[in-house]
């Protein structure tokens, strides 16, 4: 097992791996930038290495710096956690080379698995079902417009290198395909430095359900069950649960057993996720797979018991599973939350800024995986990530009551957080009862913004009229105050009659 580890990566998921490191008895090493001095994550590690500028494409994304680090410190091993430099076949081949052990797959893995085209071609060959489209990136319009006649719109053109929703567009007919072929390529080329971009066809309200692996050096590969990550916004997850309320036992292993034919076919070893779409006929799709931890990790840990962070490690360490597939027991509901540093009621504007005052939620059933504390400048520099509020219960129903009870008790002020937006939808019916897809929070915000406009609308409505009745009082004062003569009380009448036709 390793003695050091150095922790490629900031916020909350830094401050995961390091408290995993501890209780397996590894040192862990973090690293900052200059926005990241004061960061929770530096105060968790024993060791903190200074990389650079605040700016991530100077600091956490230079592989030199990270090997650097490693190398500075005496690390054995490098956790990569999400986003930043986690699915980068060129940094998973660096750590290799430089003598180093990535907790993460191979970067041959990552390179299949990386691009989606080919994703889906290992999918078709092991025989996994794909959404109708094409396996190869697309040439010209002119073949995506040849495309899309043969499958039938609506179709979705994807970025082949992508994700997180950059360069992917929604085509509903032939007349909008040209432009949204245009800007799909420059927003993947802005994006991800590759233009490439494929088709495939779009699933009228599927849900998103993702099966969680983990394999070893040994050829033994496990699923631990799904999580529903159908609610999104703008193609970013915002909620999960594990498990899904449609999955049952059989869709369950077959999900399961599609996922792990995938991983088989790449290689795979270490943790990963097989993504598919699933239709209103209870047919799944496979989607594209993430070769990594995820950032919704907990909600699986905490329905199978299973601890992901200590797995990896011991995988990377060339140990074998800890677990077989049989021993996989899913038990109760989880929910997760991603708090952000967002103004959610003013079109999730970015709101960074100094934390005055933090009450964290708390209680029986709860996790709360945060890289934030009272006093800490959210820094402008990175994802808004707070927090992952995590609730179990033994029932989804009591699960969603739990996380009700905790939103309320979650405090943050100083910045504006997405705290409001999730108490408004664990109210909503539908969320209750399970019953969502992927455009649920889109038509969530749409009639919570119809319902805003009117409420604005009345008000408006009733200022008016008080302004009318106002303006009625001070015209029959004045007159009576100017004018001590005797007067019927036509006038009155006449002003009444107008402020009438106002309403």
């Amino acid at each position: 097992m390793f003695k050091k580890l150095l922790i490629a990566n900031r916020g909350e998921i830094a401050v995961r791996i390091a408290r995993a490191c501890r209780e397996m008895g590894i040192s862990p090493v973090a690293v900052f930038s200059d926005a990241d001095r004061a960061s929770l994550h530096v105060r968790a590690a024993d060791q903190a290495v200074h990389i650079g500028p605040s700016p991530s494409n100077e600091s956490y994304l230079v592989i030199e710096k990270i090997i650097g680090a490693a190398q500075q410190v005496g690390a054995e091993a490098i956790h990569p956690g999400y986003g930043f430099l986690s699915e980068n076949a060129d940094f998973a081949q660096a750590v290799e080379d430089a003598g180093l052990i990535l907790i993460g797959p191979p970067a041959s893995a990552m390179r299949l698995m990386g691009s989606k085209t080919s994703a889906r071609t290992a999918a078709q060959a092991a025989g996994v079902p794909v959404v109708p489209g094409t396996t190869s990136s697309l040439t010209s319009v002119e073949e995506a417009e040849s495309v899309a006649e043969r499958i039938g719109y609506p179709i979705m053109l994807k970025a082949a290198s992508g994700g997180g929703g950059k360069g992917l567009r929604l085509v509903r007919s032939r007349e909008e395909l040209a432009s949204a072929y245009s800007l799909a390529r420059s927003e993947a080329a802005a994006s991800f430095k590759d233009a490439s971009v494929y088709i495939e066809k779009y699933i009228e309200r599927p849900r998103h359900i993702e099966i969680q692996l983990i394999g070893d050096r040994h050829g033994n590969i496990v699923y631990l069950g799904e999580r529903e990550c159908s609610l999104q916004r703008r193609h970013q997850k915002v909620i999960e649960e594990c498990p899904s309320p449609v999955v049952d036992e059989d869709l369950r292993r077959r999900m399961g057993e599609a996922a792990v034919k995938v991983a088989q076919a790449a290689g795979y070893v270490n943790a990963g996720t097989i993504e598919f779409l699933v239709d209103s006929q209870r047919n799944f799709y496979f989607l594209e797979m993430n070769t990594r931890l995820q950032v919704e990790h907990p909600v699986t840990e905490l329905v199978t018991g299973r601890d992901l962070v200590h797995e990896q490690i011991r995988v990377a360490a060339g140990e074998k599973l800890s677990f077989a597939q049989s021993d996989i027991a899913m038990r109760g509901a989880a929910i997760e939350c991603r708090i952000y540093a967002e103004d959610s009621e003013n079109g999730f504007l970015p709101s960074p800024g100094l934390i005055t005052k933090l009450v964290e939620p708390a209680g029986p059933g709860v996790r709360y995986d945060s890289g934030s504390y009272q006093g800490w400048d959210v820094p402008i520099f990175y994802d808004s990530l707070l927090a992952k509020l995590c609730v179990w219960a033994e029932t989804r129903e009591a699960a969603v009551n739990r996380l009700a009870r905790v939103l309320d008790e979650y405090s943050v002020e100083g910045i504006s957080t997405t705290l409001p937006f999730f108490r408004a939808v664990v109210q909503d019916p539908d969320f209750k009862r399970g019953e969502f897809d992927t455009g649920f929070i889109d038509r969530f915000l749409s009639l919570d913004a119809k319902a805003s406009r009117a409420s604005s609308s009345a008000t408006d409505v009733k200022l008016l009229d008080l302004a009318a009745i106002a303006a009625v009082l001070h015209a029959i004062s004045s007159a009576r105050a100017t004018d001590s003569a005797p007067r019927t009380s036509d006038s009155r009448w006449k002003l009444e009659a107008r402020l009438a036709q106002r309403r």
